[in-house]
């Protein structure tokens, strides 16, 4: 992962807040394994596990706050 694809963390709102939480778990877990392969196989496993998708939304949720944090929860 060499490319620079993240320069800030500030977004105008909310929901662009949420979305870039989102990009940040997706990009922690092609960090994690590369392999686009693996990544399909793996996802017939958690798409069917509750608990596996609770853990993947209290990712977003972790970068949410991050990310709220620094944009000063969008404060005028």
């Amino acid at each position: 992962m060499s490319d620079i694809w993240l320069s800030t963390l500030k977004t105008a709102t909310p929901q662009e807040g949420f979305e870039l939480a989102t990009k940040l778990a997706r990009v922690g877990v092609k960090a994690t394994q590369p392999s686009a392969e693996i990544r399909d196989k793996l996802r017939a496993a958690y798409e069917q596990d509750t608990t596996q998708l609770i853990a993947s939304s209290q990712v977003i949720a972790l970068h949410f706050q991050t990310v709220a944090a620094a944009n000063n929860y969008w404060r005028a």
